[in-house]
């Protein structure tokens, strides 16, 4: 099972469960879909985008369950990352995890997600 992963800030998955799906945050709603990372990209787009930030979980989501809403599309650097054009529905969410901060100021992954 491939699992593609989410960042958010806890308010907004709470706000997702009440609802049932997912609709995206703020930078998502702007750019027209649910920008996710892969294993290998996830500390990269936290270093990037959420530095510093606490109160954040990691969401690990089952790629094929998103059918062919899930692309995956050039970004930085030529990389593909893959983005939901659609609202993410809680059925593909395979699990939550609180995203703390380590002594050294950077996120610290849940042991079962690899980094590079």
């Amino acid at each position: 099972m491939a699992l593609v992963y989410k960042i958010c800030p806890r308010d907004l998955w709470r706000e997702a469960e009440a609802l049932g799906r997912f609709t995206g945050a703020p930078v998502d709603h702007a750019d027209g879909f649910i920008h996710f990372s892969t294993a290998d990209q996830v500390a990269e787009t936290a270093a990037r985008h959420f530095a510093g930030q606490e109160d954040l979980l990691l969401v690990a989501v089952e790629a094929d369950a998103l059918g062919p809403a899930l692309r995956f599309e050039p970004s930085r650097g030529g990389a593909l990352f893959p983005h939901l054009y659609a609202d993410l529905p809680l059925s593909a969410v395979r699990s939550v995890a609180v995203l703390h901060l380590g002594p050294d100021g950077r996120h610290v992954f849940p042991a079962e997600v690899p980094q590079a």
